[in-house]
């Protein structure tokens, strides 16, 4: 809510942030839907780690693509690779069935893939309609000339539209807008963090993976989403 309330005009829901996001719970899109009727689109990701799925991951995230889909969701942001970094056309391709005709975007399995430009290229030969990329860099402006590529690619073809993620803030809007000209579309998750309201804390007792930091809540920034929100929507 503290993203529609900045402004922005779309939502990527998923669960488990901490480690890069996956699929998020029906229960938690139906309270959202009776908030907001916000355009939203639900990761579909079984596990952290590597996107070469089995055969029973990809059964079972089609499964939850029917199920979020009769919950609310709009659309769907999916992806497979080969063990060789390609995208696996026939599992992207089943999930891209399975979400019967709502919106697709292909997540950043395409910044951990062998060649992105021919990642995009299949992900246009599939119909999916927005790409989700850093560049194949740590972050977005660290992936400033390959982002260059993949917005020449976009229009020369009239491929998907290119959403740049990763690190996403009001400045980096700003940076990647002046010097490049196509840039249109931002995801980000405008994160800050919250202190505990724990006053009793046991020490050394890990709930998750190590080192990670228990007493700190991971919240989106409504006044991040507003800046970001206002670099995108100035003149460039």
């Amino acid at each position: 809510m503290a993203a529609v309330r900045g402004g922005a005009d779309r939502l990527e829901l998923c669960s488990a942030l901490a480690v890069g996001g996956l699929t998020p719970w029906a229960e938690l899109l139906r309270q959202i839907r009776a908030e907001s009727a916000i355009p939203i689109r639900c990761l579909m990701r079984p596990r952290p780690g590597d996107f070469l799925y089995t055969e029973d991951e990809i059964q079972l995230l089609c499964r939850q693509i029917t199920a979020l889909h009769s919950a609310g969701a709009d659309g769907f942001v999916i992806g497979a690779l080969t063990a060789g970094g390609g995208l696996d056309m026939d599992a992207t391709g089943r999930l891209c069935r399975a979400a019967e005709g709502a919106g697709l975007t292909l997540h950043r399995a395409i910044d951990v893939s062998r060649d992105p430009l021919q990642t995009y290229r299949d992900a246009a030969a599939l119909g999916i309609d927005t790409v989700l990329t850093s560049g194949a860099a740590a972050n977005c402006l660290a992936g400033e000339k390959m982002l260059e590529q993949l917005l020449a690619l976009r229009d020369e073809i009239g491929g998907p539209q290119v959403l740049i993620g990763a690190g996403v803030n009001a400045e980096a809007i700003r940076r990647l807008r002046a010097g490049l000209p196509g840039a249109a579309a931002f995801h980000m998750s405008g994160k800050i963090e919250l202190e505990s309201r724990m006053r009793f804390r046991r020490e050394g007792v890990p709930m998750g993976l190590p080192g990670l930091d228990e007493w700190h809540i991971q919240q989106t920034s409504e006044a991040a989403v507003r800046a970001a929100r206002a670099a995108l929507d100035a003149a460039v």
